[in-house]
C-alpha cells in the first residue's frame, strides 16, 4: 500500500509542521511520497534530508535580523524574505541543508506552485532542493509581498493560492493512505480577501485574481472533503490541538519555539494511533 504526506503552508505557523515532522521522523515514519505547499514544501524537504531541528534551529537564528526578513527586504527587493540571504546564504553555508540525503532517499516530493497567467496549480517534482531552489521559493512566494519567480519562462507565486491542501492530487498519484498535517485548528473557517485589495495588486491577472477571490470558499470546501477521507480511512489528519497565535512573518524565537512544541506534542500524542493506522 503507497502511503502519502500532504502538508499544508501557513508561514510561520509551518513551525508546527516542523515540530510534528521532527517526532515523525526521530520515531522512524516513513512514506513513499510526499507533496509541500508553500512553507510545508520549505520545510518539509528536511524530512527528506533527515535533519531533525533543523528548521527550528535557521528560522530562531535568522528570522530576528531585519535584513532576513521584513520591512527592509521587502523595501530593497520586493520581497519579505531576501533572496540570497533565505534561499543562498542560509542552506548552502549558515546552516547547510543535505541535498545528498535528500536525492538519497528515493522518496517523490512535490511542491505546489500557481501560475500567475492561469491561475493553475502545478506540482513539480523536486529531484535537488539545490538545483531547483527557485521551484521552492516560487511556493513560498506570498501573494502582495513576494515578487513572482520566474521559471521557464512562465510566472508563479505561492502554491496555497490554487491548491492549499492538496491532499487529492496525492490520492490521485496512487497514494491509498495519507498523512496530512494542517496548520489551523479543527474551529478555523478561511475568510474572503478584501475583493479591491486584491483587484488592484493583480489587475494584470484576472484569473490568479479571481482564484485568491474564491480562495475562502475552496479551501473550506476541501476542509469539509478531508473529514470524509477521514472516516472513510483514506486520510490521518493532524491538526493543532489549539488555535496556533503567530504572525506570519514572526521573528521572536519564543513564539516560533512554542509552535514548534506544539507540533511535537501533538504529533507525540498520535503516534500510537498513526502508527496503527499504517500499518
Amino acid at each position: 500500500m503507497k502511503i502519502g504526506m500532504t502538508l499544508e503552508g501557513g508561514a510561520m505557523r509551518g513551525m508546527y509542521t516542523a515540530g510534528a515532522l521532527d517526532v515523525f521522523l526521530e520515531a522512524g515514519i516513513a512514506v513513499d511520497a510526499m507533496v509541500g505547499v508553500s512553507a510545508g514544501a520549505l520545510f518539509g524537504v528536511n524530512f527528506l534530508s533527515r535533519q531533525s531541528g533543523r528548521v527550528i534551529r535557521y528560522n530562531k537564528r535568522f528570522n530576528p535580523d531585519r535584513n532576513y526578513m521584513g520591512l527592509l527586504p521587502l523595501l530593497r527587493e520586493g520581497n519579505i524574505v531576501d533572496t540570497r540571504y533565505a534561499y543562498q546564504a542560509v542552506p548552502y553555508t549558515l546552516d547547510p541543508f543535505d541535498d545528498d540525503q535528500f536525492r538519497a532517499s528515493g522518496v517523490p516530493f512535490y511542491a505546489v506552485v500557481t501560475d500567475m497567467a492561469t491561475g493553475e496549480p502545478e506540482y513539480i517534482r523536486i529531484w535537488s532542493v539545490f538545483a531547483q531552489m527557485d521551484v521552492l521559493r516560487a511556493s513560498g512566494s506570498m501573494p502582495f509581498v513576494s515578487r513572482p519567480v520566474t521559471i521557464g519562462g512562465k510566472q508563479y507565486l505561492d502554491g496555497g493560492i490554487s491548491d492549499s491542501i492538496p491532499f487529492r492530487w496525492l490520492g490521485e498519484q496512487g497514494c491509498e493512505k495519507q498523512m496530512v498535517i494542517l496548520t489551523r485548528d479543527s474551529t478555523y473557517r478561511k475568510t474572503p480577501m478584501p475583493a479591491g485589495t486584491v483587484k488592484l495588486a493583480y489587475r494584470k491577472y484576472p484569473r490568479l485574481a479571481g482564484r485568491l477571490l474564491r480562495r475562502h470558499i475552496a479551501y473550506n470546501q476541501a476542509l469539509e472533503e478531508l473529514k470524509t477521507w477521514e472516516k472513510a480511512g483514506k486520510a490521518f489528519v493532524l491538526r493543532p490541538s489549539c488555535p496556533i497565535e503567530i504572525g506570519r512573518i514572526e521573528k521572536r524565537p519564543e513564539k516560533l519555539q512554542a509552535v514548534y512544541d506544539l507540533g511535537r506534542a501533538d504529533a507525540r500524542q498520535c503516534l500510537p494511533a498513526l502508527k496503527e493506522y499504517l500499518t
